[in-house]
């Protein structure tokens, strides 16, 4: 006869399962491929310097028309520190002109992000909405930035407001396309279940329909960062320094084309990391869509 005592014996006698190896293996390959992804794209920037430099030394251009990466990293040290008196550019050092412009960016690519969130979320769900704004958010997304500058300009004046309004409506329009198409396109059997348990209008839109499109959200929010980053040059032509578009603009009136270069990589470097942070983000939240 079996009693709970040997059933619980039995048990404890019983060896232990052994842990399935295969997501330590799945793990090694990963590693592998990424340490490849890493390595190539170090040979690729290497190879590029080395073009650069042999344009130099070639003299296939003028040096104030393609510096030489000497001039670069002495532009760099230049502009980080004080050197005969003069701190930075224009009294700023590189990295303060950089977060100048990081925090415009900030403010009013986050105010569009914001905007283009709402607008994008009434226009998948309501299609009379849809209706209304879809005309004026194409329209908003095929106008180059430089275009409504000089009106924001003559309303807002010469300081902050017009920079950051320009930032705002050149981020809006790729949030709201992609949160809208996101919303319009969530899986109709998650969403009439959720409405035959009892969910409400706003409980199904914040439960069901934004958590399947987040992924696609967050490719708008990235979009959004990229047109913001092109446009902070144009945000910056009146009045903008400090800041690293001003910068830019101001060495290029004075043929500074080592400062202009160096200015060009300090967004894109900058750049580079806010959408490599916005990808680890999206793989955090949406984990799921990681290898779409």
């Amino acid at each position: 006869m079996t009693t709970p005592t040997s059933v619980r014996k039995r048990a404890a006698d019983a060896p232990a399962p052994v842990p399935d190896p295969a997501p330590a293996g799945r793990r090694r390959p990963e590693r592998g491929a990424r340490l490849r992804r890493v390595g190539l794209r170090l040979v690729a920037l290497a190879a590029l310097l080395a073009l650069w430099q042999l344009v130099i030394v070639l003299q296939l251009w003028s040096p104030v028309l393609v510096p030489s990466p000497a001039a670069v990293w002495r532009a760099l040290l230049e502009t980080s520190g004080t050197h005969d008196g003069v701190r930075g550019y224009q009294g700023h050092t590189l990295i303060e002109h950089l977060g100048i412009s990081l925090r415009r960016i900030f403010i009013g690519a986050g105010a569009g992000v914001v905007a283009g969130l709402v607008v994008g979320v009434l226009m998948g769900t309501l299609p009379w909405v849809r209706v209304v704004l879809e005309p004026a958010v194409a329209f908003l997304r095929t106008l180059p930035p430089l275009a409504y500058f000089s009106l924001l300009i003559i309303w807002f004046g010469i300081d902050e407001a017009p920079k950051l309004w320009l930032l705002a409506i050149a981020a809006m329009p790729p949030v709201a396309v992609a949160t809208a198409s996101a919303v319009a396109s969530a899986p109709t059997a998650l969403v009439e279940a959720a409405r035959a348990i009892g969910a409400r209008r706003g409980q199904v839109v914040t439960s069901v329909v934004l958590p399947s499109a987040l992924p696609e959200i967050l490719v708008g929010v990235r979009l959004a960062c990229g047109i913001a980053y092109s446009s902070v040059v144009a945000a910056e032509t009146v009045n903008g320094l400090p800041g690293i578009g001003g910068l830019i603009r101001d060495a290029q009136r004075y043929n500074q084309s080592d400062t202009v270069v160096l200015g060009l990589f300090a967004i894109g470097v900058s750049g580079l990391l806010i959408d490599a942070g916005l990808r680890v983000l999206s793989d955090r939240l949406a984990p799921w869509r990681r290898h779409a």
